[in-house]
């Protein structure tokens, strides 16, 4: 290329530049009369003048350099932000085409004018600096409208995203209310169930008073157990009930693990002591105050000792207070009580599920209620426990729950 033509270029670049505020003023004018592009009426100037200015800068150092690769990363850059500012202000992947179009219409009108004006300015230079200005207008749609695919698709996977976990947690919630309903009916079946026997019973204690005075006092205390089991097992169900039922966000306190500990050495001595066992305990020097709802962790602490004492005749039940790690805690009931079988394992923390002779008194939903409060309270249930040697249940804790409870 010779120098009369690279000077002559770079003369056109810096008419163009003296003429920046007109053309892009013409060029606004021209998309905003466009009906075809119908989001620039939502836009301010600035807005819809976006990257172009920065962009026409760019073309006017193509002209003047005769070299595109020189400014080809600079105007991808632009081209980039230009495409994805378009789709995030609504813009149709046409309507990014025509408007950077009109831009080039513009640009080539300029370069004609200014061949008029100036007779050294060639057909042949003209049309140069059109390929020019073409091949960047070119590149500059290219990318914009790949840009603004990206950004579509990126928005499309987020929505898909929240699409996908909106669905498995309306999956998981009509899992959990399958299971609520089952676990309804398996109330209504268990209580139709104790009740029935309950009035057999009765009725057959009042037989044999009417029948054999001498049986009058066997036969009432038949009736007084009875009762008591009956009592205990409506007792369970409306403290199970209220568990389940509870849908309110848990309030959180601070509690210090120290003096729940004592707290709860002092409410579950009697009930050990009453059977003939020793109520053992110990505290983790390392634990200190945590923040949790203090009711439901109490709840949780005194079913699992009432069902360790419950299924001890003889030996121990301990009680611990560990620190377990940064962020969490555990508490630990351990009892040398009648353990559970390999086989039962599965289905103890199951509504009415027993693995304890039918001799010892319980409807089964000790570990029942733990479990769910455990769950409320963002714990993790761990158990070990062999027939005839005893069980250990631990519930690990977080010392500052995630996100609150509920």
């Amino acid at each position: 290329m010779s120098d009369i033509t690279v000077g002559a270029l770079r003369g056109l670049a810096t008419d163009l530049r003296k003429r920046q505020a007109e053309l892009t003023a013409r060029w606004m004018k021209l998309i905003f009369d466009d009906v075809e592009i119908e989001h620039a009426d939502e836009l301010s100037a600035p807005q819809l003048a976006d990257h172009l200015p920065r962009i026409f800068d760019e073309i006017c150092l193509v002209l003047e350099s005769q070299d595109m690769d020189s400014q080809e990363g600079a105007i991808e850059h632009d081209a980039r932000r230009h495409g994805k500012w378009r789709w995030q202000q609504g813009y149709r992947v046409d309507e990014v085409v025509r408007e950077l179009n009109v831009f080039r219409q513009v640009l080539i009108a300029a370069i004609a004018d200014y061949a008029r004006r100036h007779t050294s300015f060639d057909r042949r230079r003209e049309e140069r600096a059109c390929r020019m200005t073409d091949r960047v207008i070119s590149f500059v749609t290219l990318t914009s409208i790949r840009e603004a695919v990206d950004e579509r698709d990126r928005r499309l996977a987020d929505y898909t995203g929240m699409l996908e976990r909106a669905n498995c947690e309306l999956t998981l919630q009509r899992r959990q209310i399958a299971e609520m309903y089952e676990t309804r009916m398996q109330v209504s079946r268990r209580v139709s169930h104790d009740l029935r026997n309950f009035l057999n019973v009765f009725a057959t204690a009042l037989q044999f008073i009417g029948r054999s005075p001498s049986k009058q006092e066997s036969s009432l205390a038949l009736v007084n157990r009875q009762v008591a089991d009956m009592a205990a097992l409506v007792d369970e169900l409306g403290e199970y009930s209220n568990v389940l039922g509870d849908d309110s966000v848990l309030t959180v306190e601070q509690l210090d693990l120290k003096e729940f500990f004592h707290e709860l050495m002092q409410l579950c001595g009697a009930a050990a002591q009453k059977k003939g066992l020793t109520l053992s305990g110990h505290v983790d020097p390392g634990v200190g105050v945590i923040t949790s709802n203090r009711l439901k962790i109490k709840q949780v602490a005194l079913n699992l000792l009432s069902n360790a004492i419950k299924y001890t005749t003889a030996g121990e039940v301990e009680l611990a207070i560990l620190a377990s790690g940064a962020g969490h805690w555990t508490l630990r009931v351990s009892d040398t009580g009648v353990g559970i079988d390999v086989a039962d394992r599965e289905r103890v923390f199951e509504e009415f599920e027993r693995a304890a002779a039918d001799d010892i008194p319980g409807s089964g939903l000790g570990l029942a209620i733990v479990k769910e409060l455990s769950r409320q309270l963002q714990g993790e249930i761990r158990f070990e426990s062999y027939k005839g040697r005893g069980s250990v249940f631990e519930v690990q804790f977080p010392v500052v729950p995630a996100g609150g409870l509920g």
